[in-house]
């Protein structure tokens, strides 16, 4: 098991995840981004993710990959 951080981004600001997630492999690390972003995408308010970063982090702070919300969201017609 890793211990894995999800912290969000966009050009305003970063949301930091101080607790983390313990993970098996990158499998579980997408699988668990995916729900943190469908998790914040059905929050209710008015926040237009479309322009959010999810980063995946290890214990020492190095980003293992990204993933962009527009990934779920789509693009802006």
């Amino acid at each position: 098991m890793v211990q894995v951080f999800f912290h969000c981004s966009n050009t305003d600001g970063m949301l930091i995840d101080r607790y983390g997630a313990a993970v098996s492999n990158l499998t579980e690390a997408r699988d668990r981004a995916a729900q943190i972003m469908q998790s914040m995408i059905r929050t209710p308010g008015g926040e237009d993710w479309r322009d959010w970063v999810l980063h995946v982090s290890d214990d020492d702070g190095e980003e293992i990959f990204d993933l962009p919300f527009t990934s779920m969201l789509g693009r802006p017609h």
